[in-house]
């Protein structure tokens, strides 16, 4: 409780005090960046200490964290002066905001924390990687960490969310094991009032409430001017006074959006795939029958659930109840994309979704990154809301922003590739993506427009990568360039149980959106460049394929055999074919794509000079200022609609291109692109499906609400079947057998009590090289260096292959290790020890049942540092 406390009150003043600053940094949100200012001060600071630390300025030590924080608190000071007055006008404006996002942060923090308490343990999947590096971070003395499972060398690994997880135990006084769980929570929280800030500034400028950034208060016609777009959906404001009020069928009421922006963490978070809703009909024996041509009469078979051919769910029900029992059964939601070679043999791939990573409990970079992506999208918003209103002149060209604002996009962007180097790209091309649309409604769209494109871009990636040289200098990837994916496009039912719970209100908005009957979407432009755009992809993947073959012959004649195939033209016909079959999730894609494309470059002339334009007054809809020509002047008005139907093509180019290519990596195929690809298209359509939810259920009158609301009802009844299902599971009904606790180590002391006592020691003893057993991923290895943080000769041999892309770092470790313990002379023995520099030799059950131990030799040349029962810690003289 003390912990939990100290944590939400450490990061809350935190972005307190950070807000005068990004007041600043973020003028053109509602919110003047209130619900990321939490996750603004923990980029800033953690950015300020880890700079400074890697450039041996500060150590890594509380005093370090602290320089760092006063830093951070001085900047945001320097903000505040001549603006008292302006904060002040904003928070007596905006009181309900605020209370809404700090009841929000405490409750959602306090939600993770309590379903993490439940079930702490950093046992299985990537939990004792994680904790490794959070535990090793805390006894380096100086940045880069070192890595926890290779001696010698720093974590070569995206790691700057650990870092921000130890500097912020290190200010609360916590221990790695107990912040493990913490950093959790507080990654959900951070999550869900990012998310909510996101969706409220997105409503705010819908509805042409939004902020004044020079008043703090809301938008009126006086000062109209400082924003370049006009915001209202209810007031179509001209030059010479004239003004048009639209139907009162789209106008959100001010009152109801504080409250409706709350379905954006709910979607982000909460809502899962159909998996959940699956599980309940599966379990109900729904769409199967009987056989009684069968020997047993009995034996249940359905055409539907072999159809849909989903692992565990393709069998039949046990006949037990509705409810799932299979063991670990809310695993499979995280796997319901399947894919199979040409020969029928099974290819897992991994679809989590935020909900799934928070009932798993893993504190990986891509959860970690959940914030920050928020940020990137707050940034991305800023942009397109007018945020940037100065000039950088380079050489001849000029760029829309100041340099106060790039440095900060530049700074987020590079926040992001330390953090989980994937997420870099989507946010880029959101930010790139805002400005272009930022210029066309400054000059009208020319190709000149793909030149802006690139003179922000370019630019921006340089100056993220020189912000976080030190990463750099010493990380190393698997990641090796693009593979084609020939044979295993995603199929449509897999897509729509995956993706449906976002899909409907995505689809019922771009419904929505066709009821302009004034405004030209462009259907037939939208649909030329989305088919040519597939086509390249098919072509691009299959001439990628073609060059494999001339690059390597015996490696594309032996995958040939693999799959059955005679030649290559068989095989291409065969690829072909099953792309055809599994047609339906391009189709699905595709007419995502081409109806949002076609809304986004739909138009409406309009003359702004004269007051006139080609719509009646009654016809304004929500299409009518998506992206408008000025007919005298050439310049556009751009509707925060645009920033949405934007966000949708960006997350189906995601969800999209690993049909058609992946990134090589150790495991061979797409699985790590689609999940890494999905979990960020999640995170901009579920903002989307928030957005349309709200706009729909204000937006739609009569039998359409009626229908409407039955429709989300029905949607979020399906999505909200797995969490509450999947939590009660996890957590045994919030019953954990051993108590409340956040100590992710706390089972140590009911399974293995004496390998407890050890790690205890060594947490508290000076830094040094640990011995200990060596063995697979995902087990019980490895784990004195993972709860002590002192650095072993070699951990999970598979992972430190994955971090840096190769084996020679791993040399002649693992047999050196199984040498050190069986071999009987001792001059073998400390020649290891002196290769290694080895401080500390453990010898527990695990090191006996792993090798022959010979263990004489310790106790005739080392020290009995420690030894409770079996475990037993040997110092070096």
């Amino acid at each position: 409780m003390t912990a939990s406390l100290s944590w939400y009150l450490a990061s809350s003043l935190l972005g307190w005090l950070t807000f005068p600053l990004v007041f600043r940094l973020l003028p053109a949100l509602t919110d003047r960046g209130y619900t990321l200012a939490r996750t603004i001060g923990l980029l800033l600071w953690g950015w300020l200490f880890w700079l400074l630390a890697s450039l041996g300025i500060l150590r890594n030590d509380l005093g370090g964290v602290l320089f760092a924080f006063l830093l951070l608190l001085s900047l945001s000071f320097w903000s505040i002066v001549n603006r008292q007055s302006e904060i002040v006008n904003f928070f007596r404006a905006n009181l309900r905001l605020v209370i809404t996002t700090e009841l929000l942060f405490i409750l959602s923090f306090a939600f993770l924390a309590l379903v993490r308490a439940a079930n702490p343990e950093a046992v299985g999947t990537e939990k004792p990687m994680e904790l490794a590096f959070i535990n090793a971070i805390l006894r380096s003395p100086t940045l880069p960490p070192h890595d926890p499972w290779m001696s010698g060398y720093s974590i070569s690994y995206y790691h700057f969310g650990y870092i921000l997880t130890a500097m912020l135990a290190r200010l609360t006084g916590t221990s790695g094991n107990l912040a493990f769980n913490l950093m959790s929570a507080l990654v959900f929280a951070l999550t869900a009032v990012g998310s909510y800030g996101i969706l409220y500034n997105l409503l705010a400028a819908y509805t042409g409430t939004q902020v004044d950034r020079y008043t703090s208060t809301h938008v009126d016609t006086q000062h109209r001017e400082a924003y370049p777009w006009d915001a209202t959906r209810n007031i179509a404001k001209h030059p010479h006074g004239t003004q048009h009020e639209s139907a009162a069928n789209y106008q959100l009421p001010i009152t109801n959006y504080h409250l409706l922006a709350l379905l954006a963490p709910l979607f982000l978070l909460i809502l899962s795939n159909f998996e959940g809703l699956l599980e309940i009909f599966h379990g109900l024996g729904w769409f199967w029958t009987t056989n009684s041509l069968t020997a047993n009469s009995q034996q249940p078979i359905a055409n539907f659930w072999t159809w849909l051919n989903i692992k565990d769910l393709n069998l039949a029900p046990s006949g037990e109840g509705w409810l799932p029992d299979r063991y670990l059964w809310w695993w499979r939601a995280s796997r319901v994309i399947s894919d199979f070679d040409l020969v029928g043999n099974h290819q897992e791939i991994i679809d989590e979704f935020p909900a799934f990573s928070f009932v798993l409990g893993d504190l990986h970079p891509h959860i970690l990154s959940l914030p920050f992506n928020m940020l990137g999208i707050g940034v991305a918003l800023n942009l397109f809301l007018g945020g940037w209103r100065g000039i950088i002149n380079i050489f001849e060209l000029k760029l829309r922003t100041t340099p106060r604002d790039f440095l900060f996009a530049a700074l987020v962007l590079g926040g992001l590739a330390f953090l989980n180097t994937w997420d870099i790209l989507p946010i880029a091309a959101l930010i790139v993506g805002a400005y272009i649309l930022v210029s066309v409604r400054e000059d009208g769209w020319s190709w000149a427009r793909i030149e802006d494109a690139f003179l922000l871009g370019i630019p921006l990636a340089i100056t993220a990568f020189i912000l976080y040289l030190p990463f750099y200098v010493g990380f190393s990837s698997q990641a090796g360039g693009l593979l084609p994916n020939l044979i295993n496009p995603t199929r449509g039912a897999h897509l729509w149980v995956m993706w449906g719970t976002l899909l409907i209100p995505l689809f019922a908005y771009l419904i929505y959106l066709t009821r302009d009957r004034e405004t030209r979407p462009r259907y037939g432009t939208a649909l030329a460049w989305t088919l040519g755009g597939i086509l390249f992809l098919w072509a691009f993947s299959t001439l990628m394929g073609l060059a494999a073959q001339r690059v390597d012959p015996a490696f594309a004649a032996q995958y040939l055999a693999s799959q059955n195939q005679p030649d290559a033209a068989s095989f291409f016909q065969a690829a072909f074919a099953r792309r055809l079959s599994y047609i339906g999730g391009l189709l699905t894609m595709a007419s995502v794509i081409w109806l949002s494309l076609a809304h986004l470059l739909g138009s409406t002339q309009v003359d702004t000079y004269t007051g006139t334009q080609e719509t009646t007054t009654e016809d304004v809809t929500p299409n009518s200022y998506l992206l408008t020509p000025n007919s005298t002047s050439s310049s556009f008005i751009l509707h925060p609609s645009s920033f949405v139907l934007l966000l949708i093509i960006l997350a189906s180019l995601l969800i999209l291109a690993p049909d058609f290519v992946y990134l090589r990596d150790g495991f061979g195929y797409r699985i790590n692109t689609v999940f890494k690809f999905y979990y960020q298209a999640w995170q901009l359509w579920a903002i989307v499906a928030a957005f349309a939810s709200a706009v729909l259920l204000r937006g739609l009158r009569g039998v359409g609400n009626v229908a409407w609301r039955l429709v989300l009802g029905l949607v979020l009844f399906a999505g909200l079947i797995y969490p509450v299902l999947a939590f009660l599971n996890k957590t045994n009904n919030f019953k954990p057998s051993n108590g409340f606790t956040l100590d992710a180590s706390a089972h140590l002391n009911y399974y293995n009590p004496e390998d407890a006592t050890a790690i205890q020691y060594l947490q508290s003893a000076p830094l040094g090289v640990v011995a200990e057993a060596i063995g697979g991923s995902y087990s019980n290895y490895a784990r004195i260096s993972t709860y002590s943080g002192q650095p072993a000769v070699l951990g999970w041999p598979w992972h430190e292959y994955q971090w840096r892309g190769n084996w020679s770092a791993h040399g002649t470790r693992e047999a050196d290790i199984k040498t050190l313990y069986e071999v009987v002379n001792w001059d073998v023995t400390k020649s290891i020890i002196d290769r290694y520099q080895i401080r500390y030799i453990v010898v527990g059950n695990l090191e006996r049942a792993t090798y022959d131990v010979s263990e004489s030799k310790f106790q005739q040349h080392l020290v009995v540092l420690f030894k409770a029962g079996n475990t037993v810690v040997y110092g070096v003289p």
